[in-house]
């Protein structure tokens, strides 16, 4: 692991399926493989293949291999006081999904059918289950956000989530009932389908995450009035050691001498960014978020809060054991943890067990920067005829003079009300939408629409942020250019530096402390969809506004059955909320 000194405090702002462990240090045998329809394809030697008429070539936004098979799972949400951790530390409180930190994984192909009941025993807490990167391509209601899409599910209730899976690759699902993810309510998506790269032996997700000893509650009330706290610990896949008792043990990602492994990375972090790296090794990215990417080779990967990445790692060194590390660049603007070197260790099959000896060399700075060096299989290219405006032009503020600390985009700071979501108002047909809410409409049909996001150009100080978009991904047709955010070099928007050749392609991206960003996405999927920032502590401050698209398109798809549900549900939480409930709702909710 990497001896360099860490900032102490970032400014920056649950399945039936039983596991042996809830904490799974070691990580050393292939994840299940699914039944195929076409045995002969997909094969260690060619993995662009898939089944017949799709392939890695296949345009999932147009056409999806609808299998008609169908993936059950249950998540049963708990709470545990007084719990042990995987370093060692008592927690006061914990919320489990199955009895786990970490979900199980959800295991399906690319067009099967997803379909989750979520049992919520939780205490005193609603929650609702959103599928991170799911394009949810006309089953907006599954999109699982209370306040724009249901209402929370209460204590003591359940739902079934239905979706399809059209796209593939890796991601993850979490709470998106404040920040009630950062407690635990939290796992893997592993939906198998073609890659850009042939490999041997697919590993699995292995989830990155910033670990605290408080409750996510607390700490969402305490960086109201403070910046950000450190974060305790780094898990990996749920483990990790603690740096003052070395209570704990490292996770373990076992190699087999010879062979190309696939490793699916997943940043679920409520906070810190991860620069991460092997020793000795490269990794080969093929897939960034759910977008199959053209092979590119580096020593180090950049991973935003919500980010995925898919990457090859080729068993090629002396059979022994190298460390997996984590550092954190941008001069702490990109998060900081009180362990100094998170890491988890690379053991060869055959490699006796034992801390590595070779601390390795630390990355370059990635400036809390996704790379841009990376160009999509299925290739797109988008117009950049892009005039700025005030109807598609995103101020992020944060103001610093209430008693509170509260982000706006344009003056507007988005608060949902958990007894009434966006979506009831469409059911009901309503064309006005409270403030709060922070409604964008978009009407033009199958149309590019853009959207400048600018980084606070006047304040004094400005952070970065992961820009996350819900029913859609994005193309990133330019940003500001790349400089260390501790600089606070600060950027006006240059059309010069767009670029509408095949771009790069993905749900999460990071906007540039001081800077600007311009995104797109096409208006082919009608509903209520958030785009938010993915720090807990920020979306939390109200750092979101909601795409209304295509309205009255959105209505009309919503049958009665969706509707019923809807209203059902609602009932529920009315009943339940406030009256039941001890706890008033403190953010935006979301």
């Amino acid at each position: 692991m990497f001896l360099i000194p860490l900032p102490s405090l970032l400014l920056s702002g649950l399945l039936s399926l039983q596991l042996t462990s809830a904490f799974p240090s070691s990580f050393n045998s292939p994840e299940p493989v699914l039944a195929r329809q076409v045995e002969s394809c997909n094969t260690a030697s060619n993995r662009a293949c898939w089944t017949d008429g799709f392939d890695i070539n296949t345009d999932y936004e147009v056409d999806t291999p609808i299998t008609g098979i169908v993936r059950n799972y249950t998540l049963t949400l708990t709470e545990e006081d007084n719990w042990t951790g995987p370093d060692g530390v008592v927690k006061e409180k914990v919320m489990l999904v199955n009895g786990d930190i970490h979900g199980p994984t959800i295991y399906a192909q690319w067009g099967d059918t997803i379909t989750v009941r979520v049992i919520n025993n939780l205490e005193t807490n609603g929650t609702s289950v959103h599928w991170h990167g799911i394009r949810q391509f006309g089953s907006n209601l599954q999109d699982g956000v209370n306040g724009i899409t249901e209402c929370p599910l209460p204590p003591g209730s359940e739902r079934t989530y239905t979706y399809i899976a059209r796209q593939y690759g890796t991601s993850w699902y979490h709470s998106h009932f404040s920040a009630q993810y950062g407690n635990g309510v939290v796992g893997a998506i592993h939906i198998d389908g073609p890659a850009s790269l042939p490999y041997d032996i697919d590993l699995g997700p292995f989830i990155l995450s910033d670990y605290y000893h408080k409750t996510a509650d607390e700490l969402v009330i305490y960086t109201e009035t403070n910046g950000a706290p450190a974060s305790d610990n780094v898990l990996f896949n749920g483990t990790t050691v603690d740096p003052d008792t070395s209570a704990g043990e490292y996770a373990k990602i076992t190699l087999t001498p010879g062979k190309r492994h696939r490793l699916r990375l997943i940043n679920t972090s409520v906070e810190n960014h991860f620069q991460v790296s092997i020793v000795d090794h490269s990794m080969t990215i093929i897939s960034s978020d759910f977008v199959p990417v053209n092979s590119f080779t580096t020593d180090s990967i950049f991973i935003g809060v919500g980010q995925r990445y898919d990457v090859t790692i080729d068993a090629s060194q002396d059979v022994a054991n190298y460390w997996f590390n984590v550092t954190y660049g941008g001069g702490g603007l990109c998060g900081s943890s009180n362990n100094p070197y998170p890491a988890a260790i690379v053991q060869y099959d055959g490699a006796p067990d034992g801390n590595p000896t070779d601390e390795g060399t630390a990355p370059i700075d990635h400036m809390c920067l996704d790379t841009m060096d990376i160009s999509p299989v299925v290739s797109r290219t988008v117009p950049t005829a892009f005039t700025a405006s005030s109807g598609n032009t995103m101020d992020v503020h944060l103001d610093l003079t209430a008693p509170t600390f509260v982000w706006y985009i344009n003056n507007s700071s988005e608060k949902v009300d958990w007894d009434k979501p966006v979506a009831q108002y469409v059911a009901e047909n309503e064309t006005s939408f409270p403030s709060d809410l922070n409604t964008w409409t978009v009407d033009e049909e199958d149309q590019w629409v853009y959207w400048l996001i600018e980084n606070d150009p006047n304040a004094l100080f400005s952070l970065p942020h992961p820009i996350h978009l819900h029913g859609h991904d994005f193309v990133v047709l330019g940003r500001s250019p790349d400089t260390s955010p501790i600089t606070q070099t600060t950027y006006t928007f240059d059309a010069s530096l767009l670029s509408g050749s095949n771009p790069v392609r993905r749900d999460v991206t990071m906007l540039p402390a001081a800077g600007w960003l311009v995104l797109a996405f096409k208006t082919d999927n009608p509903g209520a969809w958030l785009m938010h920032c993915h720090i807990a502590w920020h979306v939390a401050g109200g750092l979101s506004v909601t795409f209304l698209e295509r309205l009255s398109d959105y209505r009309a798809g919503m049958n009665q059955t969706d509707i019923d549900v809807l209203d059902s549900q609602c009932t529920d939480w009315n009943n339940y909320f406030p009256s039941q409930d001890p706890y008033p709702q403190l953010d935006s909710g979301i």
